[in-house]
């Protein structure tokens, strides 16, 4: 008798507990503390937002202006116009390409020769710079040889010192070399564009060399199995992975190359084989003459072939900025 009310009362005792354990569900998703699904979920405040992560955009809404607003003022300054500053703080008050009209047809500022000179001695520099830095990034990555350490090394100490310590030395080799080749002397765009090449080269060859490294040996040693030498190697491989840090380095010279301003001064004299850095210069070097509405449609026109080339060589940017840095 005792088991068999044992077992009829256990039935009553488990629908009990269920009971009770649904009662205590309800009670505590009622409660607002338990997860319950009918139950709305607490909303966050704008300052824990704030703290997790809105900073981040405040951070980089701030930098996003101080970087726009300069370029919005020139771009604003260039449609007004005047010649002076005048008003110039009022952002698009007026709309006229007058500026544009006088940068483009004043003969005693040829704007046209300037802007021709700049992308010669841009794009060889940019160009050569590539070419050579690649080559002895890839003599420095995957060759063995005496003094390699110390040619890395050598690089790097030579980066220390700015090349602005040896603008006189470098008039004095161009003046020099100038009375036995000709097309290598002052005035002389391959001049300015071989000085380029070599104060540029070092750093540009140690970033490469980083690049270099990431590429797996194993590709040069399968390659060599099928009878390729390091030229073949080197033009047909090698130069197709890196293409990321070749777009980068060919866009950093070429920015360095369009805003030179003292070498390109002391080398080039002549106003029609000047670049457009030191021609803008002139053109509002006197005060009493200056025309700044026209000074800013050029640097407006300017900086249109760098945005270009960056929107061209965009999807190279990011990997061969990174990509180089670790070794």
């Amino acid at each position: 008798m005792s088991a068999t009310a044992n077992a009829g009362s256990q039935p009553g005792t488990i629908q009990g507990t269920t009971a009770g354990a649904r009662h205590a569900s309800s009670g505590s998703g009622s409660d607002g503390v338990g997860g319950g699904s009918g139950s709305p979920r607490r909303r966050r405040g704008p300052l824990a937002w704030l703290r997790e992560a809105g900073w981040r955009h405040v951070i980089g809404i701030a930098f996003s202006l101080y970087a726009l607003l300069p370029i919005a003022y020139i771009v604003s300054v260039s449609l007004k116009p005047h010649g002076t500053l005048t008003g110039s703080n009022e952002l698009f008050t007026d709309f006229s390409l007058e500026s544009y009209a006088r940068v483009l047809t004043d003969p005693a500022h040829p704007f046209g020769q300037w802007f021709l000179n700049s992308l010669l001695v841009g794009l060889c520099t940019a160009a050569g710079t590539v070419f050579l830095g690649a080559l002895a990034a890839y003599s420095f990555s995957r060759m063995r040889f005496r003094g390699r350490r110390t040619g890395l090394l050598s690089l790097i100490l030579l980066q220390m010192f700015p090349q602005l310590l040896a603008v006189v030395a470098v008039f004095l080799l161009v003046t020099k070399l100038g009375e036995i080749v000709p097309w290598l002397g002052v005035n002389s765009p391959a001049a300015l564009i071989a000085v380029y090449l070599g104060g540029a080269l070092g750093v540009n060859t140690y970033l490469m060399y980083g690049f270099f490294n990431t590429v797996p040996m194993s590709i040069d040693e399968a390659a060599k199995l099928d009878g390729a030498g390091h030229a073949r190697i080197f033009f047909t491989i090698i130069l197709r992975l890196v293409a990321p840090i070749l777009a980068v380095v060919g866009l950093l010279s070429f920015i360095a190359t369009m805003n030179d301003f003292v070498i390109s001064s002391v080398i080039l004299v002549d106003p029609q084989k000047q670049t457009l850095a030191v021609g803008l210069y002139n053109m509002v070097s006197n005060p009493n003459y200056a025309d700044w509405s026209a000074f800013a449609a050029g640097a407006v026109m300017a900086a249109l072939p760098v945005v270009i080339i960056f929107v061209a060589l965009q999807r190279y940017i990011v990997g061969g900025l990174t990509a180089g840095s670790v070794k």
